[in-house]
């Protein structure tokens, strides 16, 4: 213990030397030290030339080199081109009636269909429609010799039955029987909702609504970190949006709700940018309460408007100067990392709340008007000698919490860890020098009465600044938060009964957040993204409502045409493998139509069946109506699949030929719905869906006979992120706790005060933990980033009131901590005031991460400054260590040689000044 107190001491007391002295230089050099950051800022500037960005989820939201993205590269070097979804689901404008299913609906629809696939976009001079842009080898029409355009596109609809001809429509009297002859029950209910059929006949009699299914080839490509498909985009905004969104009017028996794949950026980006312009008020916010509280909100005699600009400066240069050099060593940089300017808004305002604070202590009463320039280079080194270590210890243990989850497998998380951490170092260093440099300026325009804006004119002071200056000589600035803390809060919490309600207040938010914290899982909160109110998220209202078994997609690929053909009839009954799933785990949906399970095995068998292999090569056929040898076998598969009107056209994309050679097969599926209730609302559950891949694969993996094989689905990158998230949330904060009282240990001297300082962090995280329950804020990758942030921004609240009380002398523990929150207690309220306001505004946010954000935020400022204003300090009048060694004995610099500027000129500081702050340095010794 000794050992670690005598650590303690020796690096408080070289880390108060090192600001003394930098106190010294910058108070002297002011000007010199502007320049300095600003070039360091410039220099740091350069690395943006370099800036990686990223937008694409799987790239930042899911961990990397995984299983799942190994099978992801295995899935897409056999089926390259995936497709774009378009959907339309339709049902009665007028809720009151019972089915959609009727002639004058239906000739809408296809009137909406109509205008879909003439519709003409235009991109880079070329024009596209529909049927240039479609996934080709769908089947789309009933009738497999119908020769139009259309028929080549893949399209799931009822209007296939009429072969999207608007004629043959009008002509049928008997809708209904030419519906039912879709296919089988199973068929039809994926793709009409709550359809009722005859019992005896099986012919479909009505339908709540029914969903129309565009597939577009993808032609997508990465271009600086983001997916660009211009020529989808363009068709789906000037044809399929054009055509939906105005339904009321041109469709008027329709009601419409549609999925277009662009519409996640357009509606998700709609509402991120007007969030980022509430950012932008808080800003505003922030700026005003500095200006009004760094001092005298009137402007005049001791107002500081100048210093909340250059507060704001400070943020802006460490956000620059951390973005530039993070993208010089390419980190990449996402759309989280626009969060970041506002997380060093927090510490940073709260640093400069500190410094301002003692440079006012520091000037002991004496009116600024009566101060030497000597007197203020004093004051310059000593204020931030106090203020220094104080915010060394706050900023170095944010700098660690960040670097610790800058590990994370999450590389999102990890990269705005790692931008953090770099940008804290920056905020550091730019508070020392910038801020307090501009501080000094500051103060030498109030000793000369120097307006604030116009710094070259000199104000004239009139009788009632005149008597208010008289009547303030005696006390500094912040007097009345001081007086506040002395009199009012410190008397109220350290008065015996108030440290037992205190006590029991705490002790009952700590049960209350770890029991709480218990009930948080991990969720998939992906529509989260989607701005409620948005037709995105009325889609999927509807769809949920319409459609409520519909799940996840995914594939079972086999590989290599001679396994193929020797497990040609365990494949083609591969569903016989698969029934029965669906009720438990891994929740596989039941083959009964061709919309759930997709198997091109068992559609070429049964067609070799009916048919022969005359239309497809007319190669010989086993008894059991297989191909005789593999490569009969191959060339009549492909012939079955791979021209826009062979037969089996619709299993085009689910065979993959290296030209005649048969590389693999997918046979698709899809999962049933994996959702669960959660405060009131219907989400997806992650456990299941977590439990459903782990286990789909431990199932392919089972069957011995049908390898080489393996299961492939695009949510499985974004499932195996929730296992991560699951693994590493509580870890990384334990990790960023464990590291955080190290710090803390090291630089305060005392294992007594760092273990309560770091009791009081966990505290708080505990409580937010169990806040973030009830506030309905789950598990996932924002709340991830935000719990790290929580555990940076928490430390400071209790670090500067701990490592503040262990400078002050003596044996009575309360009345040091009296002098404590006088000291500091100012200017932790008015940090957490200022990251309060700007979080206000944000609690209007309509986007999902500045949601959580304020929240968040709103939570480490309330439960952050509650453990620090009020349990720390009972705590340490209650059990808290002595002061500091080296604080009976401050460091006596030798000023003598040192001079001060004073504009372009030097002067050399009297003797009888340097005495005299001598003795107020020995003065305070005692």
């Amino acid at each position: 213990m000794k050992c670690i107190e005598k650590v303690g001491n020796a690096v408080d007391a070289a880390i108060v030397k090192f600001f003394l002295s930098l106190g010294r230089h910058v108070g002297n050099y002011p000007r010199r030290a502007i320049v300095v950051s600003i070039v360091i800022t410039l220099i740091c500037a350069g690395g943006f030339a370099q800036l990686e960005t990223e937008t694409r989820g799987e790239k930042l939201f899911v961990p990397q080199d995984t299983r799942a993205q190994e099978e992801t590269i295995m899935f897409e070097s056999y089926f390259p081109s995936l497709s774009r979804v378009e959907q339309i689901l339709v049902q009665p404008s007028n809720s009151g009636d019972e089915t959609v299913l009727t002639k004058e609906r239906l000739a809408e629809a296809m009137q909406m269909h109509m205008a879909i696939e003439t519709g003409i976009s235009r991109t880079d001079g070329q024009e596209y429609t529909l049927e240039t842009l479609c996934t080709v080898g769908g089947n789309a029409c009933a009738n497999s010799s119908a020769t139009s355009e259309i028929c080549k596109c893949r399209i799931t609809s009822i209007l296939g039955q009429w072969n999207y001809n608007p004629q043959e429509l009008e002509d049928d009297n008997d809708i209904l029987t030419t519906i039912t002859q879709f296919g089988s029950q199973d068929d039809l209910n994926s793709i009409l909702s709550g359809a009722v059929f005859d019992e005896s006949s099986g012919q479909v009699l009505s339908a709540k609504a029914f969903s129309m299914t565009y597939f577009l080839d993808d032609r997508s490509f990465v271009e600086d970190g983001e997916e660009k498909d211009p020529i989808s985009e363009a068709w789906e905004k000037d044809v399929f949006l054009d055509t939906v969104e105005p339904f009321k009017e041109n469709y008027p028996s329709l009601f419409l709700n549609w999925l277009s794949e662009r519409s996640f950026e357009d509606d998700g980006g709609s509402a991120v940018q007007g969030d980022l312009e509430l950012v932008q008020y808080s800003y505003i916010a922030v700026f005003l309460f500095l200006g009004a509280t760094l001092g005298n909100f009137r402007c005049g005699l001791g107002s500081r408007w100048t210093m909340a600009i250059a507060a704001i400066m400070l943020v802006g240069f460490s956000t620059v100067a951390g973005i530039g050099l993070s993208a010089f060593f390419q980190l990449i940089y996402s759309p989280v990392h626009s969060l970041l300017p506002f997380v060093l808004l927090g510490i940073g305002v709260d640093d400069a709340f500190v410094i301002c604070n003692a440079f006012d202590q520091e000037r002991k009463g004496q009116p600024r008007t009566r101060e030497t320039n000597e007197q203020l280079l004093l004051r310059s080194s000593r204020a931030l000698s106090r203020a220094g270590a104080s915010i060394t210890v706050t900023s170095f243990t944010d700098l660690v919490a960040f670097a610790i989850s800058s590990s994370s497998g999450l590389p999102a998380l990890a990269s705005f860890s790692a931008y953090a951490a770099i940008s804290v170092f920056f905020l550091w260093l730019f508070s020392a020098i910038f801020f307090t440099a501009c501080l000094v300026f500051d103060e030498r325009r109030q000793i000369e009465n120097r307006r604030e804006c116009f710094c070259c004119l000199t104000r004239k002071k009139n009788k009632d600044e005149e008597e208010e200056e008289r009547q303030t000589e005696d006390v500094p600035e912040g007097s009345f938060m001081m007086t506040y803390f002395r009199n009012v809060h410190g008397k109220a919490i350290l008065w015996g009964p108030g440290k037992v309600m205190v006590l029991l207040l705490f002790g009952f938010l700590l049960v209350f957040g770890a029991y709480s914290a218990t009930l948080l899982e991990v969720e998939d909160t992906q529509r989260e993204f989607i701005p409620t109110g948005t037709s995105l998220s009325d889609y999927f209202d509807a769809s949920d409502e319409l459609f409520p078994d519909a799940g996840i997609d995914f594939f079972f690929v086999f590989e290599g045409a001679s396994n193929i053909y020797q497990s040609r009839n365990e494949l083609a009954r591969l569903d016989e493998r698969v029934s029965g799933l669906s009720n438990k785990p891994p929740y596989i949906a039941e083959p009964n139509s061709e919309e759930v399970f997709r198997n091109v095995m068992a559609g070429f068998h049964d067609y070799l069946i009916e048919n022969g292999s005359g239309a497809i090569g007319n190669v010989t056929l086993d008894e059991e109506s297989w191909p005789t040898n593999e490569q009969d076998f191959v060339n009549s598969l492909q012939a079955y699949t791979q021209t826009e009107t062979a037969p089996g056209s619709r299993f085009r994309r689910d065979c993959s030929f290296s030209f005649s050679e048969l590389e693999a097969i997918n046979v698709a599926s899809e999962y049933v719905r994996l959702t669960k209730e959660s405060n009131g609302r219907t989400i997806d559950d992650a456990d299941k869906q977590i439990d459903a891949m782990d286990l789909t694969r431990d199932l392919v993996q089972s069957w011995t006979d049908l390898q080489s094989a393996f299961v492939y689905s695009d949510q499985y990158v974004t499932i195996e992120g929730f296992k991560v998230i699951s693994q590493e949330f509580f870890r990384n904060i334990f990790m960023a706790i464990g590291a955080v009282a190290v710090i803390v240990l090291i630089t305060v001297a005392s294992p007594l005060a760092a273990a309560l300082i770091t009791f009081c962090v966990v505290g708080c995280i505990v409580e937010i933990l169990g806040f973030m329950y009830h506030l309905g804020i789950v598990i996932d990758s924002v709340s991830a980033v935000m719990l790290v942030l929580a555990v940076g921004l928490s430390v400071d609240y209790s670090a500067h009131i701990g490592h503040n009380f262990m400078t002050k002398p003596g044996d009575d523990r309360d009345e040091r901590v009296m002098q404590t929150l006088s000291d500091v207690g100012a200017a932790v309220m008015n940090g957490a005031i200022t990251t309060f306001l700007a979080v206000a505004i944000l609690l209007m946010s309509e986007s999902y991460v500045f949601w959580v954000l304020s929240r968040m935020f709103l939570l480490t400022v309330l439960f952050g400054v509650a453990n620090g204003l009020l349990l720390l300090p009972v705590l340490l009048s209650m059990i808290g260590p002595k002061a500091f060694e080296h604080h009976k004995e401050l460091p006596n610099e030798d000023l003598a040689d040192e001079s001060v500027r004073e504009g372009d000129e030097e002067t050399e500081i009297p003797a009888d000044e340097i005495m005299k702050g001598k003795e107020e340095l020995e003065g305070d010794k005692n």
